[in-house]
């Protein structure tokens, strides 16, 4: 597989990982507010306990996706793409091509 091929790939895989990240991302914090909501609906008291729980949570998630868009973001960055070995060996292998 050559460089501009590895290169590719991982563009594709930062996107789709990225993509798919925000979108787990966003449906678990409206599924969060819609179940805080109907709970607050449900009992009215509840509220303030409620919300504090649903944003603590809501933290908790987009600090999960953050993280994991940090990761796709290392993965552009192409800190897995394999390198040339350096060293006395190198200039060897070279000379004997």
């Amino acid at each position: 597989m050559n460089d501009m091929m590895f290169l590719g790939l991982g563009y594709i895989g930062a996107g789709l990982g990225a993509g798919i990240t925000l979108v787990g991302a966003g449906l678990g914090i409206g599924k969060l507010a819609a179940s805080a909501l109907e709970g607050t609906a449900r009992q009215p008291e509840a509220g303030p306990a409620l919300r504090t729980t649903m944003i603590i949570a809501a933290a908790l998630v987009e600090g999960l996706a953050f993280f994991a868009l940090v990761i796709c973001l290392l993965a552009v960055m192409n800190f897995g793409m394999p390198k040339a070995p350096a060293g006395p060996e190198a200039a060897q292998t070279e000379a004997h091509k």
